[in-house]
């Protein structure tokens, strides 16, 4: 039996000063809407000179200290489009375009957040409450929009989650991307609708009483649309990423930088009305700076919450297994939560019998009851996959700042074949592990299917426009899954039928319906227990296949094996309130 009594509260968490210095030293990144014309701003040290191509007019920008160049237009408008014109008459978008109707390359568009009517107050949800539903706008409906997934956002609230987490809706190339291949940090991808669209999504949302998370990426920039080398020093070979150079969050010309990405982050926040940022993989931005990205980040929007007197969160993808990653400033970068990926390991490793890369640490019921007791399965034991110890304690970190899942887009796309857990484990199974999930400790989420055990897959897809990078991109995943693939062979990610085969069935027949509506049964439980399911650590009892979570007022029993165990038979579960 493991388990750990409730971490004792953490003192309030005052933001640095040092974080919002950009904002009162530096320009504002891309245009700004004035009462009669536009001020363009651009970071663009690497040129001699440039000029901005709008109203039916090339016009210089002046420029100004540290490589900035500015003007205003009082001809331009709302609407107008606009392009940004190099020495070398190459005409680009704006890096801090607000809007890029005719996609990655195409010319920018004027375009003002605050013309949007907001018709619904909400000032989020506490973050116990938080149950996530992982989405990707593209595969949700037929129709692949935002407004096509506000309509059925209704579905979401029956079902019982509390917060809806888009992947990535930055501009993207092609009409076809999981979204982490976006430039154009301000913008929202047209194809998904707009800018506009995303505000009218955060609304009807706030309308049915759920949170919004959005999932914004600043390890990296796509391949293609990235412009951001020809105007200023955005990136640096002192750092290295699994995409290349890394971002320049630490040199002595960083500060544009750092004020461009945190500029972007608040703008969600404020013009969208979003309740949460999910920062895709912070393990892979490296910053030597006295205060990390992620950390300034977080004083940011705290701040601004603070300010604004709504609950918003910031909630990092970390592969670290580090607790830095939520505890307080100055030695934490003071995210309110972190994706806990051991869970997922451990139960996925244990159904499945697959023990190939990270897999090979999981197996058996330890490691499970150790990230369902502790939140991490390592802290700071020798991990055969990293080649050295792992982890870091989590003594005094409460369940509600740890994220788990049984699926999420990474875990099933990233597979040669896509598929979903419920192609992988006994239809059965699906019904014990979501007791574990929903009424274990951590945030649970769910991936967009799960729910009902969607059986189709989530594949890889991409639209790049650039016929080197397209076949790049289809002959390196092939090469990358090939052996693991099967008789099936590695799906094309620039087919198109490979990203029709992902989009949502969204059944409800059957043993879809019974599924479904077990987790919705699930998920009650879970709202009338979140407070204590955020504050406590179950203790947990494991005997043979079975595990047991233990705290005052919930019980919860699963045989996680096709034999009885525990009491219960194959594939069962318990649950006792009171």
């Amino acid at each position: 039996m493991c388990g750990r009594p409730a971490p004792i509260a953490a003192a309030p968490v005052r933001p640095h000063r040092a974080a919002y210095l950009w904002r009162m030293t530096l320009p504002v990144h891309g245009p700004q809407l004035l009462d009669r014309g536009v001020r363009f701003s651009v970071w663009a040290p690497a040129q001699e000179r440039l000029a901005v191509r709008v109203a039916g007019e090339e016009r210089p920008l002046a420029r100004e200290d540290g490589g900035w160049w500015s003007g205003v237009v009082r001809e331009a408008k709302l609407g107008d489009r606009y392009q940004l014109v190099l020495p070398d008459g190459r005409a680009l978008p704006d890096p801090a375009s607000r809007r890029q109707p005719d996609g990655v390359h195409g010319p920018s568009q004027v375009w003002d957040a605050r013309r949007y009517a907001w018709r619904h107050a909400f000032p989020g949800l506490p973050l116990e409450e938080l149950a996530f539903y992982e989405l990707h706008v593209g595969t949700f409906t037929p129709e692949g929009t935002l407004d096509a997934a506000a309509a059925r956002l209704r579905d979401l609230v029956d079902l019982g989650v509390t917060c809806v987490e888009l992947l990535p809706v930055q501009p993207f190339p092609g009409n076809r991307n999981w979204g982490y291949d976006g430039v154009s940090l301000h913008a929202v991808h047209e194809g998904y609708g707009g800018p506009e669209a995303l505000q009218r999504f955060v609304d009807q949302a706030h309308a049915l009483g759920l949170a919004v998370c959005l999932d914004v990426v600043y390890n990296h920039l796509g391949p293609e649309g990235n412009y951001l080398s020809v105007w200023a020093p955005y990136f640096t070979d002192r750092h290295k990423s699994p995409w290349g150079d890394g971002v320049n969050y630490d040199g002595p010309d960083a500060g544009p930088v750092r004020a461009y990405v945190l500029q972007a982050a608040l703008q969600w926040v404020r013009d969208f009305r979003v309740d949460a940022l999910r920062l895709d993989a912070v393990h892979a931005i490296p910053d030597d700076s006295p205060r990390h990205l992620v950390g300034a980040l977080s004083d940011a929007v705290r701040a601004f919450a603070d300010g604004s007197g709504r609950r918003i969160h910031v909630v990092a993808e970390s592969d670290l297994e580090d607790r830095k990653v939520v505890d307080p400033p100055p030695g934490g970068w003071g995210c309110a939560a972190m994706w806990a990926d051991d869970f997922h390991h451990a139960v996925h490793a244990l159904l499945t019998g697959e023990r190939g890369a990270f897999y090979q640490d999981f197996g058996g019921m330890a490691p499970l009851a150790r990230a369902l007791a502790e939140g991490f399965a390592f802290q700071g034991e020798p991990s055969r996959f990293r080649k050295k110890p792992w982890g870091t304690d989590t003594r005094g970190l409460a369940p509600s700042q740890f994220v788990f899942s049984l699926q999420n887009h990474d875990q099933v796309g990233n597979r040669p074949a896509g598929e979903r857990l419920a192609a992988l484990v006994p239809g059965e199974a699906l019904f014990p592990l979501a007791a574990l999930l929903l009424l274990g400790p951590g945030l649970p989420l769910l991936f967009m299917g799960e729910e009902y055990g969607e059986e189709r897959p989530f594949l890889y897809f991409t639209s790049h426009g650039d016929p080197a990078l397209a076949k790049a991109v289809s002959e390196g995943r092939k090469a990358e899954h090939l052996a693991e693939a099967g008789a099936g062979g590695v799906p094309d990610p620039q087919d198109e039928d490979t990203f029709r085969r992902s989009i949502l069935a969204h059944r409800r027949d059957g043993r879809h319906g019974e599924l479904w509506r077990h987790h919705r049964e699930l998920l009650r439980i879970r709202r009338r227990h979140a407070a204590a399911l955020g504050q406590r650590w179950p203790e947990v009892a494991v005997d043979g296949t079975s595990l047991a979570l233990r705290r005052p007022g919930l019980e919860v029993e699963v045989n996680l094996g096709p034999s009885p165990a525990g009491g219960l038979p194959a594939w069962g579960w318990r649950v006792r309130e009171g």
